[in-house]
């Protein structure tokens, strides 16, 4: 029995973690396969189309990350089981994530930095966190542990997903019929949503509009966009449109349609736009690699798997 890892810069990260861990197990990394009739399970992160459908005995793929659109992207991807990396690291990396950008549009962090790099001492009035309206697209593993982070905050939480979930002190809505609702109540968009053919580009200029821009005595200058999903997600060019336009005020975005993020896009130097390089939940190797050993062993035991993805819906 055999691991391959196919992954990111990484990779090797994770092959010393797993033979430290388990000194037993034949662990390969790409493009160095040896026998592939031997490798029995993988870890992976956007591997080479078509890489997997190369191992015969293959009985379990693992996502190094929570999101799988890259996998199911590839036409020849085998039906075996394939489960997603939940672990309280990636989820509490995310939370931070998502509490540190929402307090620093509530606290209107960008506009003071404007402020400093022109030497100008001024003050901006900044809303009480239980009057700004924090919206949540995407109600998962990540989405809740953040929407519970907010709590503690005293933000005015809303959450939106395809299907109807309750979540305490959070006023949820689902499906198309009320996205518009939700939207016109939500001050700062927080989007964690999966990337499937429903969400690709959700976040667009048309939904951007749709944002609440009432209120601006009491509440932020402008809607705030936090996209810490899946660059899929968003469609960059809208972003930029609807910050120009003031459909939106600020933007953290973690996420792009193309990474790492060109030279030559105009978001890297927009003052109103925070970019980090696709690391709000980077998980360190360690924790991955035990979920991978613990996934593996469930499956020689012949026991339930954790995470698993459901292809037909994405994720």
């Amino acid at each position: 029995m055999a691991l391959l890892i196919a992954s990111s810069s990484r990779a090797e990260e994770f092959a010393a973690f797993a033979r430290a861990l388990d000194p037993h197990l034949d662990v390969r990394v790409a493009p160095d396969l040896g026998n592939v009739a031997q490798i029995e399970h993988a870890l992976v992160w956007q591997p080479p189309k078509g890489l997997l459908k190369t191992l015969p005995n293959l009985r379990l793929i693992v996502s190094v990350g929570a999101g799988v659109d890259a996998l199911l992207d590839d036409p020849d991807l085998p039906g075996v089981p394939m489960v997603r990396f939940v672990d309280a690291d990636l989820t509490g990396r995310m939370r931070e994530y998502v509490a540190l950008h929402v307090l620093y549009h509530h606290r209107r962090m960008s506009e003071f930095r404007e402020l400093q790099a022109r030497k100008v001492w001024k003050y901006l009035a900044e809303p009480a966190a239980h009057e700004v309206r924090v919206g949540l697209m995407g109600l998962g593993v990540l989405g809740s542990a953040a929407a519970r982070a907010l709590q503690h905050f005293g933000y005015r939480l809303r959450g939106w997903t395809r299907s109807r979930k309750s979540l305490d002190g959070i006023a949820c809505y689902a499906g198309d019929a009320e996205l518009d609702a939700f939207l016109g109540e939500t001050d700062i968009l927080i989007a964690l949503l999966p990337l499937t053919g429903a969400t690709r580009g959700i976040l667009n200029r048309r939904l951007f509009a749709k944002l609440s821009r009432h209120g601006r005595d009491a509440r932020l200058p402008g809607p705030v966009l936090i996209n810490a999903g899946r660059g899929g997600l968003q469609v960059d060019a809208d972003v930029l449109a609807s910050l120009e336009a003031g459909e939106l005020y600020a933007a953290s975005l973690d996420v792009f349609e193309a990474e790492p993020l060109p030279h030559s896009s105009p978001l890297w130097s927009h003052p109103r736009v925070l970019v980090t390089p696709h690391n709000a939940a980077e998980s360190a190797p360690a924790p991955i690699v035990r979920y991978a050993l613990k996934q593996m062993a469930a499956v020689r035991r012949g026991e339930p798997l954790r995470n698993v993805v459901d292809r037909a819906q994405g994720y």
